[in-house]
């Protein structure tokens, strides 16, 4: 087969562009218009025109379809096939990716830089200019298969970010938001539009047209929300106070921006004819009509006909998968850029359960894993003809400047903090997917060549290389949470209401959580003040999501977790000393922490109740159920909560109602492993309130180093002191008792426990996690315990190798700013247990 290939065009100027780095597209309207001009000069008869073409297009033979080779065994290249030619293609790209995604994570570097630096690297622009390797792996069959993979990954990523987009945020938005969005819009576009006409003489004819102009100066000023999503994902501020906002601001702005784009577009178009704009114009409205109407009408009933707590059926799923590259057949023939249709069609799909759920899950791991890598790869840069590119890098270097100003004062003036505000900025500067999909766009419609996209394509890089290190390195979104106030239940005033934050994952947790709570002992003179919060992982939305029932309205394909809040709240109104106040956090698990940490925060809690990530089902006895991602973020809530914290170990038995419609029900026995540290004096001070319900029976054992071996003397006086303040309370109880166990190391301390589980039934352990126990205590059990949000003894009781049916409390006492975070390694944490911040832990009488 016969075929031309372009090689050195002349410039813009003279009426063509560069082509060697075109995408398929762009350099099928290149050649078309070359062939067309030197057909025009044969017409007029003017000699030459024919080696004219042959000079431009020399002919290149090459047999499409070739045999599969017999094996390199008998002398034939694997890379000879086109078959397995792009078969390799498709795995040197993706490898190379990863691994500079894996060298550059250190540095907090977003996974778009990862991918664009490794397409720069793979395609022409680097190793493709290695002769002998261009002509092995970059081959023009297989750069075409390349890049059709490389626009339907872009076309599907629009899709994508379609769903996830959420456009009702313009309803509830403030007027801050507003106010930075289109300040952050005008400024930058205003200011490079101006340096845009200034140099104007300079620039070269397709990039000095208005039109031109106008792209240049928005695709600058305006943040894109499929760019911003994924990369504050990266950097696990999706659910935080600045993440949050710089989506509702970047959601703003796209707004702004798509109707920026569809102007520019009809422009373009009527730069020939005005008749064309306007025929664009009737196609983009029909087009629209069709999309809003009649596609938006089928994606709802699609979610009516689907039960409730169940998938959505697989035709439909691959109907809609068709659906988006029907979108963007559409969009390209009425000449607009293909990806509008995708992301349209994902804007009118319902986000959320159970359609955009089901669609992102389904489609986005293979999406931004397999195809994503493609979009980068196959771009040529760094050709000829830098001289004239000053008034375009004046422009990037003005907007960008003018974006980070424009976001900055405005905010400032809106009285946010200043790093915040350089924050927020810094976020709003961002640029990735989206930009490269519209520098190949400008390729098509003749605005850029090779120099200018080189030039866009670094200033992405560098941009966005520069702000998200700096990101990382200003807002650390935990940092609120730690507080100097006291917040814990030892030093709890008594007679005060106790506020704590109960989260839930499945309804199968409600039951022990309830029982927890009754037996805590709300009464009239402390009343529990309950933040009741259902945990979802966010898929299918872009946009973490914090429901209150009580204060604001709630979309109704989140209203599957009404039974878990129903139970609570009839519980809470069977009691007079509650209030209940119902939360739905929807959050990635990363990041899903901040959702818990910033509601105790915000509404002042003393305790936050954690459900342990293992599930021990009623009747599979010695059976446990892994919830995926819960311990992440226990472990998280444990190291930044502004209070103290509860993890429950749910083994079934405490599911049991405490309390029957005509009276009480058997009392309950709990028993507190006091083994002496901050932690400790938590649990035993939540093991009073509990004495207090006329049904709980308690035990304390305290565990003391045989010759005060290892024992650090302020923890000690400390816990003399609680110790001897709850004994001399219920001294007279005749539901109390009290004990010392004296040990030598960590298998005494094991063998004591185990002993009092076989002397009597208990119903709950009551232990602390580990802050200030005396290493003695524990020595030779560093490597034995498997779950860290439980400390080691926590995690003893709690296994399967215990023996005992009887749930498990780990409490954990605040840490006080200055203290930092507990640390997570048990040899280190063991070595580490007896030091001066011991002294901040002060017991109450």
């Amino acid at each position: 087969m016969v075929r031309g290939f372009p090689k050195l065009f002349e410039s813009p100027g003279e009426g063509f562009g560069w082509a060697s780095a075109w995408p398929w597209r762009g350099r099928q309207y290149y050649t078309r218009g070359l062939i067309q001009a030197a057909l025009v000069r044969v017409g007029q008869g003017q000699e030459g025109a024919v080696s004219h073409i042959h000079a431009r297009f020399p002919l290149i033979c090459r047999k499409y379809h070739r045999s599969h080779p017999l094996g390199i065994f008998f002398g034939e290249s694997p890379l000879d096939s086109p078959f397995l030619l792009v078969l390799f293609e498709i795995v040197f790209i993706i490898c190379t990716t990863s691994i500079i995604r894996f060298l550059l994570k250190p540095l907090k570097q977003p996974r778009v830089i990862s991918e664009m630096i490794g397409g720069i690297i793979v395609g022409p622009s680097i190793l493709g200019r290695n002769k002998k390797f261009a002509e092995a792996m970059l081959p023009d069959n297989s750069q075409f298969v390349v890049r059709t993979l490389g626009i339907m990954a872009f076309m599907y990523f629009m899709f994508i970010a379609g769903i996830k987009m959420d456009f009702t945020l313009l309803k509830r938005c403030g007027r801050k938001h507003v106010y930075i969005a289109v300040t952050g819009v005008i400024i930058p576009t205003v200011t490079s539009a101006a340096v845009a006409f200034l140099t104007r003489k300079s620039m070269d004819p397709g990039l000095a047209k208005v039109s031109s102009i106008g792209a240049i100066t928005t695709s600058l000023a305006v943040t894109s929300f499929p760019v911003l999503n994924p990369i504050l994902k990266d950097l696990n501020l999706l659910s935080s106070e600045m993440g949050r906002m710089a989506i509702v601001t970047a959601v703003i702005g796209d707004a702004i921006g798509i109707n920026i784009v569809i102007a520019f577009e009809a422009a373009k178009q009527g730069e020939g004819d005005s008749v064309d704009a306007v025929w664009y114009l009737i196609s983009l409205v029909i087009l629209l009509a069709f999309i809003c109407i009649a596609v938006r009408r089928t994606m709802l009933w699609i979610v009516h006909k689907t039960p409730v707590g169940k998938p959505v059926s697989q035709g439909y799923i691959v109907g809609i998968l068709l659906g988006v590259l029907v979108m963007g057949f559409l969009t390209d023939m009425f000449g607009m850029a293909i990806a509008n249709g995708p992301l349209w069609l994902g804007l009118v799909i319902p986000d959320g359960p159970p359609l955009g759920a089901t669609l992102v899950e389904r489609t986005e791991t293979l999406i931004m894993e397999i195809f994503m890598p493609f979009a980068f790869a196959v771009y040529a840069m760094f050709e000829f003809g830098w001289s004239g590119l000053s008034p375009l890098f004046g422009m990037i270097v003005t907007g960008y400047i003018s974006k980070l100003l424009g976001t900055l004062i405005p905010s400032l003036l809106c009285q946010m903090p200043f790093r915040d505000s350089l924050t927020l900025s810094l976020m709003m500067s961002l640029r990735g997917q989206v930009e490269l999909l519209l520098y190949i766009h400008w390729i098509d419609k003749l605005i850029i060549g090779v120099p200018p996209f080189t030039l866009l394509v670094l200033s992405t890089v560098v941009i966005t290389g520069i702000a998200g290190p700096l990101i990382s390195f200003l807002y650390d979104p935990t940092r609120p949470y730690m507080v100097n106030k006291r917040r814990t239940i030892q030093h709890h005033p008594p007679d005060t209401e106790l506020r704590l934050v109960v989260c839930v994952h499945e309804e199968e947790s409600v039951a022990g959580l309830i029982n927890l709570l009754e037996v805590s002992c709300p009464t009239v003179d402390s009343p529990f003040s309950i933040y009741s919060l259902h945990l979802i992982e966010l898929i299918g939305r872009g946009i973490p999501l914090l429901v209150d029932y009580e204060n604001e309205e709630h979309s109704p394909e989140y209203t599957n977790d009404d039974a878990i809040h129903n139970a609570l709240k009839l519980y809470s109104e069977t009691r007079g000393e509650l209030k209940f106040n119902a939360f739905t956090a929807l959050a990635p698990m990363r990041s899903m922490y901040q959702n818990i940490c910033e509601l105790a925060l915000d509404n002042k809690a003393t305790l936050i109740i954690l459900p342990f990530h293992k599930e021990y089902p009623n009747n599979l006895e010695g059976t446990q159920i892994l919830r995926r991602g819960v311990q992440s973020v226990n472990i998280k809530v444990l190291s930044h909560a502004p209070c103290s914290v509860g993890v429950l170990v749910d083994k079934g038995n405490f599911r049991n109602p405490m309390h029957a419609a005509g009276g009480s029900m058997r009392r309950h026995h709990f028993v507190v492993l006091f083994l002496g540290g901050a932690d400790a004096r938590e649990a035993l001070a939540y093991a009073d309130r509990m004495v207090g319900n006329v049904d709980v029976s308690l035990t304390v054992i305290r565990f003391l180093s045989f010759n005060h071996e290892g024992d650090d003397e302020m923890e000690k006086k400390l816990d003399d002191g609680l110790v001897t303040w709850f004994w001399v309370k219920n001294e007279s109880n005749e539901r109390v008792r009290y004990r010392e166990v004296v040990v030598r190391n960590g298998a005494e301390t094991v063998a004591s426990i185990q002993a009092v589980n076989d002397e009597a039934y208990c119903d709950l352990w009551i232990v602390g996690r580990y802050q200030g126990i005396n290493g003695k205590l524990l020595e030779g059990l560093e490597a034995w315990s498997e779950d860290n949000e439980l400390g080691v003894i926590g995690d003893y009781v709690a296994s399967i190798d215990f023996g005992s049916t009887a749930s498990v409390l780990v409490m954990q006492q605040q840490v006080l700013r200055g203290q930092g975070p507990p640390k997570l390694g048990w040899k280190k944490r063991l070595s580490s247990f007896n030091n001066s911040r011991s002294s901040m832990f002060l017991c109450s009488s």
